[in-house]
């Protein structure tokens, strides 16, 4: 395997300004469970408008804010946390530092005392029925999950009001998502801008770059090739602290996920099982341990754990388990050293990116906006290419286990029981990794050429989405969840 250190070639292709430009640390990003849209958004969303306050120097005229949670936002909100996590966001905390074992105490102390610290130094009251409304029926009209915040003096008189969408995968935007609250679009002029599939392959061709090649290139646009690959393994590494955190739960003290639904925790039983070796001669043994990665980032994930949006929460479990089955089963059969394989994992995450980065620019990452095609089709397509990318595949078959990821996921809707991210969500994971590791072997196995290429299949994935009923996008008024009685 060449080193990316050394395989990227100067840029030929003069930088075009204009274009959003969306890097790797835009996919993944280290959160809170159980939701990227509806909890590590609001946060954000909240933490930037407190930041604002302060910003213009207005904080200590605030005697109370209030804040409205619109559309899926609303209707799911409660069993997302996106309560809580506004909250917390009103108080400065961050989804990537935020103590997620300290999170629920904290609410819960904010309600019980009926006061919050703004931007954690500036005492307000809070009311929760008055200055914290989920709007159930109620949507804004650019997305559906839409926030209002407001902040009032002592007369009553209004000292700032902003409206925040939360749009998939932690990405925050103002109302103009363009507005005054840093969250200007990045244009940063990259060496090799892509908006489409095709073009991904024709400057690959054209410089004769893998798709990982041309990653590490736009991404060192941003950072040092230092940062670049001690960011993404470090990504890494909190994806295999969370898949280890998921595994070790005490099966009897911590055995069922919080929520209502009493869903029992899967991954730490089967973990004890495939480890004792009692199934090292089953021929489908390999399949277990993937499930069993998804399933514990996904459990990791429900019960408000810290996991990495790769793209969503919702789907985090899906690229994390097919590296870990690269990583724990090929990796070693091909005699790879340390330093390659940390060299296949920065590849296989520089390539899953480029792929996300054309799902949120062509179609969406957003299950309230497109359904779960958007957040596990979209998992599964940047797995998909990921791994192609490190069996040794050529762009073309990268992109062709993209979309063959992705085909397999359009019209997937997303109906979580309860309004949490338990049914289907962590199955579906599961079943997605497995999908994501048959989609690169097909491709490997093929020349790359291909009927439907992913630039369809994302379009297909669009407008799929825009025809689909509101009660099959995250807002749980459709398909299991009203099929399903809960108990």
């Amino acid at each position: 395997m060449t080193s990316l250190e050394t395989s990227i070639a100067p840029p030929r292709q003069a930088p075009q300004a204009g274009a959003v430009s969306l890097s790797a640390f835009d996919l993944y990003s280290i959160g809170i469970g159980p939701s990227s849209s509806h909890t590590v958004g609001p946060m954000r969303a909240a933490k930037t408008f407190i930041d604002g306050l302060v910003e213009d120097g207005q904080l200590d005229a605030v005697t109370r804010v209030k804040a409205e949670l619109f559309g899926s936002l609303g209707a799911t909100g409660h069993g997302h946390g996106s309560a809580g996590a506004v909250l917390l966001g009103l108080e400065g905390a961050e989804p990537a530092t935020v103590d997620t074992r300290e999170s629920p105490r904290r609410t819960a102390a904010i309600r019980e005392a009926g006061e919050l610290l703004l931007a954690g130094v500036r005492p307000v009251r809070f009311r929760p029925d008055a200055d914290l409304v989920m709007h159930r029926r109620k949507s804004l009209p650019a997305h559906p999950n839409g926030m209002v915040f407001t902040a009032f003096d002592g007369s009553g008189d209004v000292r700032r009001q902003r409206t925040y969408y939360s749009v998939g995968g932690g990405f925050v935007v103002d109302e103009q998502a363009a507005g005054p609250d840093r969250v200007v679009p990045d244009r940063t002029p990259l060496p090799f801008p892509f908006t489409t599939g095709a073009e991904l392959l024709s400057t690959c061709s054209r410089e004769r770059l893998r798709v990982s090649d041309l990653m590490l290139a736009n991404e060192l646009t941003w950072r040092s090739r230092e940062e670049v690959y001690a960011g993404l393994l470090e990504i890494w590494r909190v994806m295999s602290d969370c898949v280890q955190a998921g595994c070790d739960r005490d099966p009897v003290t911590d055995g069922v996920l919080p929520g209502g639904l009493r869903v029992p925790r899967r991954a730490p039983l089967l973990y004890r099982d495939l480890a004792s070796g009692s199934r090292s001669q089953e021929p489908l043994r390999v399949m277990d341990w993937i499930n069993l990665f998804a399933l514990a980032v996904n459990e990791e994930n429900a019960s408000g754990g810290r996991v990495v949006t790769a793209p969503t929460n919702g789907a985090a479990g899906i690229v994390p388990a097919v590296l870990h089955y690269w990583v724990r089963f090929v990796a070693p059969e091909a005699g790879l050293d340390e330093a390659a394989i940390e060299d296949g994992i920065v590849r296989f995450l520089l390539t899953a990116a480029a792929v996300g980065i054309l799902c949120k620019t062509n179609a969406s990452i957003s299950g309230a906006e497109v359904g779960c095609q958007g957040e596990v089709g979209s998992a599964c397509a940047m797995a998909a290419a990921g791994l192609c990318e490190v069996l040794g595949g050529t762009p073309e078959q990268v992109e062709n286990a993209a979309e063959v990821g992705i085909e397999h996921n359009l019209g997937l809707t997303c109906d979580p029981v309860g309004g949490l991210v338990q049914i289907p969500c962590i199955e579906r994971n599961a079943i997605a990794s497995v999908k994501a590791i048959n989609a690169a072997r097909l491709a490997i196995n093929g020349d790359g050429s291909h009927k439907v290429s992913l630039d369809k299949a994302l379009k297909t994935m669009r407008d799929t989405g825009k025809d689909m009923h509101a009660r099959y996008k995250e807002t749980s008024r459709g398909g299991l969840a009203v099929n399903v009685i809960e108990c």
